[in-house]
This record gives C-alpha cells, structure tokens and sequence, in this order.
C-alpha cells in the first residue's frame, strides 16, 4: 500500500460516508455510552447486541448508575450475550469512573480500567472523543492485510492503519473502514467487485493463499459452542436469573456429569460471577 495511502483514504471515506449501517451508538458521543458498546460488540455479533446495548443503556445511562447497581443486576441484563466476565469487568469499570468522576479521556487512562485493552481504549477516543487514532479490530487487520498483499504483525498493522488516519475525520474514517471489512471484506466470499479499493488491493481475491489467514489481529474460526464449557456455564448463569439454584441440583441444569458442573462452577466463582450460599449457588449481590 505503500505510496497509495492518500488513494486509500479517500477511496474508502467516499465509499463509508453515504453507506454506514444505521446502529444506535453511531448516534452518540458520551464516552460511557461508547464503552458499554464497544464492551458489548467483542466477539458478538452486531444484530445481537442492538436490542441488548439500548436495554443495557437505558437501566445504566451513566457509569454512577450501573456502579450503583448490584453485579447480579448487571448480569440479569447481560444475559444472552455471553462472555460474561465483559459484564463484570464493565461493572468494575463503571465504579472506577464513579469513584474518579469521569471516564478517562487518554489512551493511558482508558487502558487502567477493568477489562479495557488496546482496541477498546482507541475506540472510546476515535469514536467518543474524536481524537484522530486507529482502532484496528478483525476486520480492520483483515483488509489492511489483504490490500497490502501480505500478513502482519501486530505492530505493523497498527502503524499501517495509524498512517492512514485523515486528520480531523477518525470518527468517520474508523466507522468506514469497520464496515468496509464487516461488509465487503469479508472471511469468505469477499465481494471484490463492491470493493471501493479494488483497484489498489494487492490480493483482490485470487486463489492464492489469503494473507489476512494467520495475520494478526484477524479472528479464526470460534471453537464449537454446543458442548462447551461456556455452554454449560451459560446454562447456569440463565437458570440464575430466575433465583438461586440447588448445588445438588447443578448436573442438571448445567446438563454436565457432577465432576464437570462442580469444575465449571468452581471457574464461575473465581470469576466472581456467581456465590455459593451454603446449599444453594445465586448470583452476587
């Protein structure tokens, strides 16, 4: 891509500006607002996670009102979106911010609270404070990899996408190139032919191998779900929703042999997820 970074840009704002998907958080700037989308949108799909960002959204407008709440509340609300430590981590967030008054408005700042990584922290700036930084998620990597024709390390990537922010317009710049990957660039069956840097890209989507394959930051496939551990932990946290649970009854809900109910329990609590209450199992106050 070198020597074409200007073309690049401006290829995909024109093409990103007029065609970004009409989602809830593209309509705000509050920064908590931000997080708990970005928090949400990890690994979940987009459709999933609308109904569950304005239900979430509307019980916690602010990080006060969700530290207020109990873990178990914000579990409650959670459900159904997996991964269930983003729940907690996002609760251990939001009384951090309660306690300092405001949420971090530096890359430094954002990278001190729970469960707040690289991307997540440069997305609250691009897309809460506009500050003119690169986010790179899966589908970033995969189409500066594509297009530059080779894999890349995370460190390259990275700097490839932090050339080519157009001062002034992240906001609209990482939205583009997001749906750019999620829409266009996609896994399997990339549609080339839609592809407003087709023309520039070094891989166009011959038959040769896929650079975006082991390069970093572009996902693989998810292992299996049917038969997990996060199924059955999740069979539980759902059945919790509804009151405390038996622990003489944890087979069953789990659909696990005892040894294995009792193994994934033990990992629900070390996570701070759920709290054996003598005989019962319920979740945190």
């Amino acid at each position: 891509m070198t020597g074409a970074t200007g073309e690049f840009t401006d290829a995909v704002l024109a093409w990103g500006e007029p065609r970004l998907r009409d989602l809830p958080w593209r309509h705000t700037r509050d920064p908590w607002l931000v997080l708990v989308s970005e928090v949400m949108l990890q690994q979940t799909q987009v459709s999933r996670v609308i109904s569950k960002y304005l239900a979430f959204t509307a019980r916690f407008p602010t990080p006060q009102s969700c530290a207020a709440a109990s873990l178990g509340d914000v579990l409650r609300l959670w459900q159904g979106l997996g991964y269930p430590r983003r729940a907690r981590n996002l609760h251990l967030a939001a009384t951090q911010i309660a306690a300092d008054g405001q949420l971090p408005t530096t890359l430094t700042g954002l990278l001190r609270l729970p469960g707040v990584g690289p991307y997540t922290a440069r997305a609250v700036l691009a897309f809460a404070f506009e500050a003119d930084v690169a986010v790179v998620d899966t589908n970033i990597a995969r189409v500066y990899s594509r297009v530059g024709g080779a894999r890349l390390t995370a460190s390259e990537v990275q700097a490839r996408a932090d050339g080519a922010v157009p001062i002034g317009e992240s906001w609209l710049w990482n939205q583009s190139i997001m749906e750019l990957g999620a829409l266009l660039c996609r896994p399997a069956s990339p549609r080339c032919g839609e592809c407003p840097v087709a023309t520039i890209c070094m891989w166009r989507g011959a038959s040769t191998t896929d650079p975006a394959v082991g390069s970093a930051g572009v996902s693989g496939r998810q292992a299996r779900f049917d038969g997990s551990d996060r199924q059955a932990r999740g069979l539980l946290l759902a059945a919790l929703q509804h009151g405390p649970v038996s622990r003489d009854g944890l087979a069953e809900v789990m659909q696990r042999p005892d040894p294995v109910a009792e193994r994934l329990l033990a990992t629900l609590v070390t996570d701070d997820l759920v709290v054996i209450d003598g005989a019962l199992v319920r979740l945190p106050d």
